[in-house]
């Protein structure tokens, strides 16, 4: 975990967990090995292309830094229970309170006091693990 002098609040947690979100969208798909296609490629007319479904995304692939940001961020979701993964994980995908609330069956504003506490509770272990390393450097 990178070293912080300054104590974690919500908003940066949250901020990290969006963060995160954008550089799983951003990892290449994993392909199933062994697996390959023998059909001919499909040369297709310009008019045709219009009308396909395959939309070819071109993202660029995340930093290495990126990358472990994300990988430590999961590792923050192990001190939650499983609704509160849901919940902040779908906060952080940018999903609206309302399809939020529907997901977990309650009012908009309880699913948001859900996810104060769920952003609270790893605040909380991040400061402590993060006073007991300064303790024991000392």
């Amino acid at each position: 975990m990178a070293e912080r002098n300054t104590p974690w609040t919500p908003d940066d947690v949250a901020n990290r967990f969006e963060d995160a979100a954008a550089t799983a969208r951003r990892l290449p798909s994993a392909n199933v090995q062994g697996y390959f296609n023998a059909w001919p490629t499909i040369v297709r007319c310009q008019w045709e292309m219009l009308a396909t479904d395959e939309r070819v995304v071109c993202r660029f692939p995340p930093s290495p830094k990126d990358v472990e940001d994300m990988l430590e961020v999961m590792l923050w979701v192990q001190w939650l229970e499983v609704e509160q993964r849901h919940l902040v994980w779908m906060r952080a995908k940018r999903y609206g309170w309302r399809e939020i609330s529907i997901r977990f069956a309650c009012c908009t504003k309880t699913a948001q006091r859900h996810w104060q506490q769920a952003l609270q509770l790893m605040v909380d272990h991040l400061n402590e693990s993060s006073l007991t390393r300064q303790d024991a450097r000392r």
